[in-house]
């Protein structure tokens, strides 16, 4: 896994995770895993969603493929962030789905621009011009969908 990325006091990212950190999760007072890894994936955990809730954390599965990004799935994927116990821990394989939907939340949710997002993806190790399909997603969404003022 890589390092979990912290995107504020409620949410953070991380790649594909393994037993042992879905408890350390649990330990440091995580009460969510949302998983966007889809089942046909490389690597991905068929009994993740066990192995969380055996580790006392609430866990659902949205796959969301790079190539499928829509806006209805953006929005379930966004109404779960809202759902879900705090602090939350979004994951898929590299982080970078995850990335994009916890900001995406964030930026929806406080009013911020698609270049405030960029900025602040960027401060927490994200470099949005390594996917260009998902970085044009993102400020497509966040330019509909954000009240900024």
């Amino acid at each position: 896994m890589e390092p979990v990325k912290k995107i504020n006091d409620e949410l953070s990212v991380a790649g594909q995770l393994n037993p042992e950190q879905l408890q350390q999760l649990a330990t440091q007072g995580y009460k969510s895993i949302l998983n966007l890894r889809s089942p046909e994936e490389e690597g991905f955990v068929k009994d993740e969603q066990k192995q969380a809730e055996a580790a006392k954390l609430q866990y659902i599965n949205i796959p969301v493929k790079l190539d499928g990004m829509t806006e209805e799935l953006t929005d379930k994927v966004l109404e779960q962030i809202d759902r879900l116990p705090k602090p939350l821990l979004i994951h898929c394989a590299s982080s970078m789905r995850a990335g994009a939907m916890a900001f995406m939340n964030v930026a929806t949710r406080q009013g911020m621009t698609s270049e405030q997002v960029f900025e602040k993806a960027a401060e927490a190790g994200f470099d949005c011009n390594v996917q260009p399909q998902m970085k044009q997603f993102l400020e497509n969404y966040i330019s509909k969908h954000s009240k900024t003022t």
